[in-house]
């Protein structure tokens, strides 16, 4: 059984910093697409960013570009985003998903989500 848990979310103000981990079980997971994903309130859920299970290959949305980086540690079986400069907009529901092959953008390719966890960013 596939499992995923997101960690580290949290109230931040503008301009600070979040770091978001999730630990995957259950998974072949060096063959493994992860990603995190965001959702607002009244929003659809949207990605945020992605990595192959050959870490180099990464996806950004263009609205975290600069801001965010995404990082796997394959020995450890756990995914990160580092989130930096964050802006009040940034405030959402964060999740961790995986799927097997290769990365995508769109949301009904992944198989497996997290419980999410809470971002906000406010002064």
């Amino acid at each position: 059984q596939v499992q995923l848990v997101e960690d580290g979310g949290g109230l931040v103000q503008p301009g600070g910093s979040l770091r978001l981990s999730c630990a995957a079980s259950g998974l072949t997971f060096s063959d493994a697409a992860m990603a995190w994903f965001r959702q607002a309130p009244g929003k659809e859920r949207e990605i945020v960013a992605a990595v192959n299970w050959g870490a180099p290959v990464k996806y950004y949305a263009e609205f975290v570009k600069g801001r965010f980086t995404i990082s796997r540690n394959n020995a450890e079986n756990t995914v990160s985003l580092q989130m930096n400069s964050l802006k009040p907009e940034d405030t959402a529901v964060y999740y961790c998903t995986t799927r097997n092959g290769d990365l995508s953008r769109s949301r009904v390719d992944y198989h497996y989500w997290g419980q999410g966890t809470q971002v906000t960013v406010s002064s």
